[in-house]
């Protein structure tokens, strides 16, 4: 049966549009082990070395099936090769605090947070149907864990939305082989009926308890899914809509629908010439915790702000992921990037929230000196980072820049850091001379537009 997919499309909502940032948590048994090789980001790495050195530690069910893989050893050598499942006993979330974690989140600047519901390991964070024992309310934690965080986002003042691995779930058939390439991901996908009607009445149940503003599936969705009817998706979709009128979804449920289009680290970029689109990538290699990760492989504040700026001038959304211990504590290093970029947000919020990437004409983004522009209003805003300026532009704590702009475009007088310190500025041949504090963190100055 041809389904019209088009019959769902709608214009994305404003709350969406408006708010990113959010943040993504990879939280579940793979916690416990919590190992994986740093080798490197996502579409960065050949996919011959990538399965077999896997950098997500939520991929660790897969990664020790390689009989020759460094995880396999280790998971030998450190749990005597333990089935998968013990894992989900061994994980307590005794330390967690819902509330503590959305705080920080909050100050963070994230609008929305969408955790793991059921990752490719198929344990939920629920009591999902069908899973019988299989989830954290009646083993591991004895937690919703899902309930929890839906409320605790949304007393912090965030919207509230769900990942699902709608494509793998290596609980329901025995044996897999391991995934070695990515069309072995495809090959490997359930896609019978009986699969189809399971993970369409989890999602189902998610939207009817928790009516998350986000659905964020993983990996496609099972073929026999695909369909107008009853426990079909289109039917999932139309559900979700009504349940949720200004929900969104987003674009891995195979060639379906989708409200936004998703890029992952370096993967996938091409995602970000649509009209609306999210890049996602951990503060680590890793989505899932990795105890193996240090600040080598960490993202810093004024990386995390650079990378977030960047995404944001250029039409996008950003979704960053924490990995939290299987106690349920926001890792050091991930707590220290968080709170750099919560200082960074709370000093100049409007450069990020409701704007817009500036139009065509004003100004141009530059590398050197780094420069990304938004749009907020009639308000232009740079973000120049001029930490890496050489020491001759530096005088009495401050650095003189020159912006790729057009002068005749933006109102000079009005320059003006965000929290209302003017700033001078004048124009040259190359654009429009400003001087600028001399900060660790990138420094937003914004002008009135013409």
């Amino acid at each position: 049966m041809t389904v019209d997919w088009s019959r769902l499309s709608r214009p994305l909502p404003d709350w969406y549009a408006d708010a990113k940032f959010g943040i993504f948590v990879h939280w579940g048994a793979y916690s416990v082990p919590a190992w994986a090789e740093p080798t490197g980001e996502l579409g960065t790495v050949d996919e011959g070395v990538w399965f077999r050195h896997n950098s997500y530690a939520e991929w660790y069910w897969n990664t020790i099936r390689f009989d020759d893989s460094p995880a396999r050893e280790h998971h030998r050598r450190v749990h005597g090769d333990a089935p998968y499942d013990d894992f989900l006993d061994a994980w307590k979330a005794e330390e967690f605090d819902p509330k503590a974690w959305c705080d920080l989140f909050a100050r963070a600047g994230a609008r929305y947070v969408v955790p793991t519901s059921k990752h490719h390991d198929g344990i939920a964070l629920w009591d999902a149907p069908g899973t019988a024992t299989r989830n954290t309310v009646h083993r591991g934690p004895h937690r919703d864990l899902i309930g929890d965080l839906a409320s605790a986002a949304r007393a912090a003042g965030m919207r509230f939305g769900v990942y699902y691995s709608g494509g793998l779930d290596w609980s329901v058939t025995e044996h897999l082989p391991a995934i070695d390439t990515f069309a072995n991901v495809r090959a490997q996908r359930p896609i019978d009926a009986a699969y189809a009607a399971y993970a369409y009445l989890h999602v189902r149940d998610l939207v009817d308890r928790y009516r998350p503003d986000v659905l964020w599936n993983d990996i496609e969705w099972p073929d026999a899914g695909k369909h107008a009817g009853q426990l079909g998706l289109f039917e999932l979709f139309r559900h979700f809509y009504a349940t949720v009128p200004d929900g969104v979804v987003n674009d891995r449920w195979g060639d379906t629908h989708w409200d936004y289009r998703t890029s992952e680290y370096q993967h996938g970029l091409e995602a970000e010439t649509a009209p609306a689109w999210e890049n996602n990538r951990g503060i680590g290699l890793s989505f899932g915790y990795n105890r193996v990760e240090d600040s080598r492989h960490l993202i810093s504040g004024p990386q995390l702000v650079r990378h977030l700026v960047d995404v944001v001038s250029r039409g996008g959304n950003m979704l960053l992921n924490v990995g939290p211990t299987a106690s349920g504590l926001i890792p050091e290093g991930q707590r220290r990037t968080l709170e750099e970029l919560a200082g960074w947000m709370a000093a100049n919020p409007g450069v990020v929230h409701g704007s817009r990437p500036l139009e065509d004409g004003i100004a141009d983004d530059s590398d050197e000196p780094w420069v990304r522009w938004t749009r907020t209003g009639d308000r232009a805003w740079a973000v120049v980072d001029a930490s890496g300026r050489p020491g001759r532009w530096k005088q009495a704590g401050r650095v003189r820049v020159v912006l790729p702009a057009r002068a005749d475009r933006l109102e000079l007088a009005s320059a003006a850091l965000a929290d209302g310190a003017p700033v001078a500025a004048q124009a040259e041949p190359a654009g429009v001379a400003v001087e600028l504090p001399s900060r660790d963190l990138p420094v937003a100055v914004g002008f009135d537009v013409r």
